[in-house]
């Protein structure tokens, strides 16, 4: 065995540096030689932008500061290779930057479309008869990912929407009657609809939980949704209400789209999403006359690892780890899963399966684990959720603030 390379893609999560640092420890103990990164994903290593993570990672301090950093410590990307046929030369340079490296494995930490990175490098190598391995290292706050039980990096996102909105309920309850105030938090979640389904978790017995949630999975009736703030307003103090960015009403428009259809698209061709929350307080403000606030989460839920959950960040690590043993055992163009094999107690393994029937598969949150009136989660999405979110791993502090590792 030479080397072995591992890359970040797509949006960051509170714990994807953990499966970095899996990697890492996993393939120094297997006797790899090199640990590479690539500096901003496949984008990065075609630039043969590449950092040797010993310089970083040996010493056993900088490895636990790796798994309190947020973001993504290699750099991100969100660059789609073009498909094979027609583009030879852009895998060929590929392959010929691994050979040059004496690179065997290549793993790639990311969502579904970085899945797809996966898939279609195993598929180049497999056709030209090409020695290395590639596997996925599954990470996307979204949880959308099929197969898999869940993904690293939502259980922490979870726990930071069901923490922020605990304090939001708070805060909004504090003027009473007489100021009434319609909150509406918007949540990430294109098509679906698991971070917004985290909302439910801020309900116990010190908190009374959202009034309302809006998922993606099911179509927003706009006058149904203000005909349920008018009926609340009579007899409540307080009213936060969560939705996903992604809702839509009846004939597909999204929501955020009723104040301005103008939106660019990134490289996936994914039109970027925000400000559902803003757009609907303006409505509720202007058919209720009721005040109202909108907030917006945005990038705060995948960065909190100050309030990351131990168990997402155990579980992180764990498929970097796993993903370097079936990597090195000859197994490729798979992706690591994580699997439930008890609820109580929360019991959970790793395994592994064919990328190709997970790649571009977005997994919703199921139909059934919402109520009839389409706007609050049932007893078993909480069975299932709660357990990601426990635990916590107390950050490092320097002058008050938390301390992150950083690339020179």
């Amino acid at each position: 065995m030479k080397n072995i390379i591992v890359g970040q893609s797509g949006g960051p999560t509170a714990v994807i540096n953990s499966s970095i640092a899996g990697v890492y420890k996993k393939a120094k103990e297997l006797g790899y030689e090199h640990v590479y990164g690539m500096v901003h994903g496949i984008e990065g290593f075609l630039n043969e932008d590449i950092i040797d993570l010993d310089d970083y990672l040996n010493d056993d301090n900088n490895y636990e500061l790796l798994k309190r950093t947020p973001s993504a410590f290699l750099g991100s990307c969100r660059y789609k290779l073009p498909k094979i046929e027609g583009n030879e030369e852009t895998y060929e340079k590929i392959f010929n930057i691994l050979e040059k490296w004496e690179i065997d494995c290549l793993l790639y930490t990311g969502g579904n479309d970085s899945m797809d990175t996966i898939k279609m490098l195993s598929d180049y190598a497999a056709s030209h008869n090409k020695p290395q391995k590639f596997m996925g290292v599954p990470k996307t706050i979204d949880n959308d990912l099929p197969i898999t039980d869940h993904c690293p990096g939502y259980g922490s996102a979870a726990k930071y929407i069901a923490t922020s909105l605990k304090e939001i309920i708070r805060d909004n309850a504090s003027f009473g009657k007489s100021r009434l105030t319609v909150c509406i938090v918007e949540i990430m979640g294109r098509h679906a609809g698991w971070l917004t389904a985290a909302a439910s978790l801020a309900k116990d017995e010190t908190c009374e939980g959202v009034d309302a949630i809006y998922l993606p999975e099911t179509t927003f009736d706009l006058n149904k949704f203000l005909d349920n703030i008018k009926e609340m307003a009579k007899t409540k103090s307080s009213i936060v209400i969560a939705v996903s960015e992604g809702i839509q009403t009846s004939d597909g428009k999204f929501v955020c789209e009723l104040g301005s259809d103008d939106r660019a698209v990134d490289a996936f061709g994914h039109k970027q999403l925000s400000g559902c929350a803003a757009t609907l307080a303006n409505i509720v403000q202007k058919e209720t006359g009721l005040k109202t606030r909108a907030i917006e989460f945005s990038t705060l839920q995948r960065a909190a690892t100050h309030l990351a959950s131990l168990t997402d960040i155990n579980e992180a690590e764990a498929v970097g780890m796993k993903a370097v043993e079936a990597a090195t055992n000859g197994q490729t163009g798979m992706m690591i899963t994580l699997e439930r094999t008890n609820n109580n107690p929360y019991e959970c393994t790793t395994n592994i399966y064919d990328i190709h029937n997970i790649a571009n598969v977005e997994k919703k949150v199921p139909i059934e684990w919402i109520n009839l009136e389409t706007n609050q989660m049932t007893d078993e999405f909480l069975k299932y959720a709660r357990p990601l979110i426990q635990g916590e791993l107390t950050p490092i502090f320097k002058d008050g603030v938390p301390v992150h590792l950083i690339r020179k």
